[in-house]
């Protein structure tokens, strides 16, 4: 892949150049803040971008900012968020520019094999949230609650779904069969009111109800 890398921290910057580059991608820019993020967007269309939330010179949320103005420049460029700590109101706007985004804590990164696996879902216009995100964007749920019709395991799947497995993954993870999985998924998808579409862009919606529901 292709790869901007957009984070003020240099020994993470350069950390995440070696690792991405010895895997065989190949970082096309790297940066240090917001407004060089949507200029190397803009101009070198990357297959993704790894952005730090917080960026100079104010460091709360420029990286945020200047990922959704890269997106509305250059729509659907999958950009996926790194951030010391979850940040519950960054995450829901990230995930209302559509598909292709990703939102996990800097620790993730040490986990080598799940992280790149990230980068791949993501680029591949896949949603990935940390469990962590997911936990408190869930403590939050408002008394209307959309869930409420969902049965415990129609919420377990959607929770997976959230995090960005595919069915066949989430199977294996339930130890139950790809159909059944198929099922629940369906099930979701009535009981959240959500018409046949196209099936990534369903899924998304799914996904962003669960988060702010």
């Amino acid at each position: 892949m292709r790869i901007v890398i957009a984070d003020d921290a240099v020994l993470l910057r350069e950390g995440l150049i070696r690792l991405l580059t010895e895997r065989g991608h190949q970082v096309v820019a790297a940066v240090g803040d917001g407004a060089a993020l949507v200029q190397a967007v803009v101009t070198h269309r990357p297959d993704l971008s790894i952005v730090d939330v917080r960026m100079p010179p104010s460091h709360t949320d420029e990286g945020l900012r200047a990922a959704v103005e890269a997106r509305a420049l250059a729509p659907a460029a999958p950009i996926l968020v790194l951030s010391q700590y979850v940040e519950v109101s960054y995450a829901d706007d990230l995930l209302a520019t559509g598909v292709g985004v990703g939102y996990l804590l800097k620790d993730r990164v040490a986990a080598i094999d799940e992280f790149l696996a990230a980068l791949d879902r993501v680029a591949a216009g896949g949603t990935v949230l940390d469990p962590e995100v997911i936990t408190q964007l869930f403590a939050r749920r408002r008394r209307d609650d959309p869930l409420r019709a969902l049965t415990p395991r129609e919420r377990e799947v959607l929770s997976l779904m959230a995090e960005g497995h595919s069915n066949t993954a989430i199977a294996r993870t339930l130890v139950v069969t790809d159909g059944a999985v198929e099922k629940h998924v369906r099930n979701i998808f009535t009981k959240l009111n959500l018409p046949p579409d196209v099936e990534q862009h369903r899924r998304v919606r799914a996904v962003l109800t669960y988060l702010r529901g």
